[in-house]
C-alpha cells in the first residue's frame, strides 16, 4: 500500500547534509517527494511510496554523521502524481 507523509523535521538538520542524505535515502528506497530548508531552521519533507519504506525513511536519514533529529511533525497526505525526489 502506498502512502504519502509530510514532515517538518527540527534539530541539527541544516548545513549538515540532511537534504542530500534524504535524496540518496529516498532513491535507495524507491520513494518520491522533496526536501527543502525552511527559514526557521527546520527541513520540510514530503515522501511517498510503500508504507514500510516511508516509515523507514527518517530513521535512515537520521543515521548521517552530523545529523541530529530532535523533533518531527508528521501529517498524512493524499498521494500525488510525480516522479523522483527533489532537493529544493
Amino acid at each position: 500500500m502506498k502512502i504519502r507523509k509530510h514532515y517538518f523535521v527540527s534539530g541539527r538538520v541544516q548545513g549538515v547534509g540532511f537534504r542530500y542524505r534524504a535524496y540518496y535515502t529516498a532513491q535507495s528506497l524507491g520513494l518520491i517527494g522533496y526536501a527543502c530548508n525552511l527559514p526557521d531552521g527546520r527541513v520540510e519533507v514530503e515522501v511517498q511510496g510503500d508504507e514500510m519504506s516511508v516509515r523507514a525513511f527518517l530513521d535512515k536519514v537520521g543515521e548521517g554523521t552530523f545529523i541530529s533529529i530532535d523533533d518531527v511533525e508528521s501529517y498524512n497526505m493524499e498521494l500525488k502524481s510525480e516522479s523522483g525526489f527533489d532537493m529544493r
